[in-house]
């Protein structure tokens, strides 16, 4: 995605820092992050508050409804609009969102049944069967060369545009099994910059294509390989170490977690026999 001026403007801000080198300091400017707040609202009731990054925020919102099984298929999803009744300056920090035609949704049930992920606490083997009791079944019927799995982590980090301007933002990256990289989403928290990537797919009217890799920068946390899991993708891997939870998710479900993918090393946690030499 091509970064305008006034997406950049949203999206990074210069900071006057003290830059010490030793014994010495002087002041600059730096740029440094944006995070804010996105409500997303569903018949004008709040659905979820996220952190994020602002940019892609209706790819955001809609891979948050696919991945937390809002809806079930993109085409449940109708249109993504900012609220108009939210005043400056939050206008574009609330997401209003109207499903399909015939699509209905019961809120307060959502609300009692959500499954809360890492940020807040989840129940452990509960909150497993119920997101496999959700979820698609993944295929397995297809292998990632590891020369491909080995090239992942440098492609991913070396379209990072904005990293390279902050070092302060994850990204992620949903590879073919020939290391074409589909999409790339930058965002402060590495769970939106997924949701960024599946929400690119839902708002084109297509689903996640099968099979395909997602990488991802920093750890492979629970709410990773949940949000993976639920948009069919077979293959994990990341750039650091996944949680306990994540590996248990894995093996339950079929899918491929990858670790510390680093150069030509990793650790395979889970559905090894996907790679082939």
């Amino acid at each position: 995605m091509k970064e305008t001026p006034a997406l950049l403007h949203k999206r990074l801000r210069a900071q006057s820092v003290l830059r010490l080198q030793g014994a010495l300091g002087e002041m600059r400017d730096d740029a440094v992050t944006v995070e804010e707040p996105l409500e997303i609202r569903i018949a004008g009731q709040a659905l979820a508050v996220l952190m994020r990054t602002p940019g892609e925020d209706f790819d955001l919102a809609a891979g948050f409804l696919l991945t937390e099984g809002v809806i079930r298929r993109p085409e449940e999803l109708g249109t993504l609009s900012y609220c108009p009744n939210a005043q400056p300056p939050n206008l574009e920090n609330v997401v209003e969102v109207q499903f399909a035609e015939g699509v209905g949704f019961d809120l307060e049930r959502f609300r009692r049944n959500f499954y809360a992920t890492s940020s807040c606490g989840i129940c452990g083997k509960a909150s497993i069967e119920a997101i496999r009791a959700q979820a698609p079944a993944l295929a397995g019927d297809f292998r990632l060369r590891r020369e491909v799995l080995y090239l992942l982590n440098g492609k991913l980090r070396s379209a990072q545009a904005l990293f390279a301007r902050t070092g302060s933002l994850h990204a992620a990256g949903l590879f073919s099994l020939e290391g074409e990289l589909l999409v790339l989403r930058e965002d402060v928290g590495r769970h939106n910059a997924v949701d960024k990537v599946v929400g690119s797919f839902v708002r084109s009217g297509r689903p996640v294509p099968v099979p395909a890799v997602l990488m991802v920068s920093g750890r492979a946390s629970f709410e990773i390989a949940q949000k993976a899991l639920m948009a069919g993708i077979g293959i994990v891997a990341a750039v650091s170490a996944p949680s306990t939870l994540a590996v248990d998710l894995a093996r339950e479900t079929g899918m491929t977690l990858v670790g510390f993918l680093r150069g030509e090393s990793a650790n395979v946690y889970a559905g090894a026999e996907r790679l082939s030499t």
